[in-house]
């Protein structure tokens, strides 16, 4: 199992997993001395606290992945900092995201041929947890990059 979460991320650590009813639930805590504040861009290694995380992540073996992090709060020594504390950030989800990044990757996959409600359907019978409505806003959200991207490359 800790291959599979250095796979999600290196810095991270396996600590223990349970499977209950369909879901794989796998806790995880991170392994980094030092944090960068996503504000100012200065290291810290001072922890104010720390505090449960969880996300969905793609399923194993016909189980939904919900994955469990001990996220940590860190304290920013930079003075001239507009915060004074930040959380632990991962390249692998968004900040307030409740899915990894190929978890949303999957789900656009599997829907962009079908409505919302059919791929909804389809994606909670043993994928992830989803509705309708963030099947469209995953859509909009892929569309959105891809345009944005499309446009960089034009000028």
């Amino acid at each position: 199992m800790d291959k599979f979460i250095k796979q999600l991320d290196p810095n991270l650590d396996y600590i223990n997993h349970e499977i209950n009813d369909g879901k794989c639930y796998i806790t995880v805590a991170s392994n980094r001395k030092e944090v960068t504040c996503p504000f100012c861009g200065q290291s810290s290694s001072r922890i104010h606290s720390t505090y449960n995380r969880t996300f969905q992540d793609l399923p194993i073996q016909g189980n939904k992945v919900f994955i469990i992090i001990r996220n940590r709060k860190m304290f920013c020594d930079n003075h001239d900092c507009s915060h004074t504390t930040f959380a632990e950030r991962f390249d692998f989800i968004s900040s307030k995201a409740k899915k990894t990044r190929r978890l949303e990757d999957e789900i656009v996959r599997m829907s962009i041929n079908c409505s919302s409600v059919a791929a909804s359907k389809a994606l909670k019978e043993n994928v992830v947890d989803i509705g309708k409505s963030t099947v469209c806003n995953l859509l909009k959200k892929k569309k959105h990059r891809l345009l944005t991207k499309y446009n960089d490359t034009k000028n």
